[in-house]
């Protein structure tokens, strides 16, 4: 084989050239450098800006021909290549060649996107985001002793003395993807658990969960009760509140121990219950509890504020309480979150 690609560089000098850069880059891996002297060695072959940015820290590293950093802004990537991992793409390479691409530019950045993928998985402790599902749940499981649970932890990427943080859940976005976007500057790991995703990482910032997901964030710095506390605040999210920290519940928390035959059988969530199939009722009487003001929910529902005085009016009537008396809009609220826990 060998022999045969030595006497075809002899007669194409495009595989003469891919050849030359893959031994180029075989030579670069096998002294194990850096990204950065990647990125160097990779813009002086190529005459060009280099780049690479991994996807799990945000971190780029742009650097000229003349192997300093580039400090121009960046211009557009004239051929970019992903780098995967185990099947994820946890980053980019790219090159910024002013003009049209090299005709060797795409072997190029396919053989620095291998490397790279190589330097990631040696240098980085959360190489990628999705992880192995049973040492998760071994993480997370109030069943693993705190050997196995740290032993884990490691494993994942985790230092001993790192706070792990644990979110519960749903999701059409890939886990991958949403982990990258949670913590991009941190440790963070993800894998689907039963009916749910798992999320692990050092910080969450809950302002980062993009539209259409449903998350429950844990509170306690063991992970196990802090998988325990997500899961419950998942059962708390709804269209209103996609996003639901445990630490927010306060005695609201208490609400999910309840056995879902009591819940049904309590007046209150039966009545709620019986207009649950009216969605303009049901639309109305949750921006009002939500508010608290009558004016306020007429602004959010678009109508003048006597249409919803009479709206809120018949649906009283119908769940024999009296929703204008603070008694009254706290039994409504009570029973509106516990009918919304039965669906879990």
């Amino acid at each position: 084989m060998e022999a045969l690609a030595v006497r075809l560089s002899g007669l194409d000098p495009y595989i003469d050239g891919a050849m030359r850069i893959v031994a180029f880059y075989d030579t670069l891996m096998r002294r194990r450098v850096d990204l950065p002297a990647l990125a160097r060695a990779s813009a002086g072959l190529a005459e060009c800006v280099a780049g690479i940015r991994l996807h799990g820290t945000g971190r780029v590293t742009r650097v000229s021909p003349d192997g300093r950093h580039a400090s121009a802004p960046p211009a557009p990537a004239s051929t970019t290549v992903p780098i995967t991992l185990d099947e994820e793409e946890i980053g980019t390479v790219w090159l910024e060649r002013p003009g049209p691409p090299n005709p060797l530019d795409d072997v190029l950045l396919d053989r620095l996107a291998i490397a790279a993928a190589a330097v990631a998985e040696q240098y980085g402790p959360a190489r990628t985001t999705m992880a192995d599902p049973a040492l998760v749940e071994l993480a997370i499981s109030a069943d693993s002793d705190e050997a196995a649970r740290a032993r884990a932890l490691r494993l994942l990427g985790f230092a001993a003395d790192q706070p792990v943080r644990v979110v519960a859940v749903r999701s059409r976005l890939p886990l991958c993807r949403l982990g990258g976007l949670l913590c991009p500057a941190g440790p963070v790991k993800a894998a689907p658990l039963a009916d749910v995703g798992v999320i692990l990482a050092t910080a969450i910032d809950p302002a980062r969960f993009p539209a259409g997901v449903r998350a429950g964030i844990g509170a306690a710095e063991s992970p196990d009760r802090s998988w325990l506390q997500a899961r419950t605040a998942l059962r708390f999210t709804g269209p209103r509140e996609p996003v639901v920290r445990y630490a927010d519940l306060g005695a609201l928390a208490l609400l999910a121990e309840i056995p879902k035959e009591a819940s049904r059988d309590n007046a209150d969530v039966a009545a709620i219950a019986r207009i649950s199939g009216t969605p303009e009722d049901m639309e109305t009487l949750e921006t009002y509890c939500a508010t608290g003001s009558l004016r306020r929910a007429a602004d959010l529902l678009h109508l003048h504020h006597s249409s919803v005085a009479r709206r809120l009016e018949q649906i009283a009537k119908t769940l024999g309480i009296e929703l204008t008396e603070p008694t009254g809009l706290m039994r409504i609220r009570l029973a509106l979150t516990t009918w919304r826990l039965l669906d879990d």
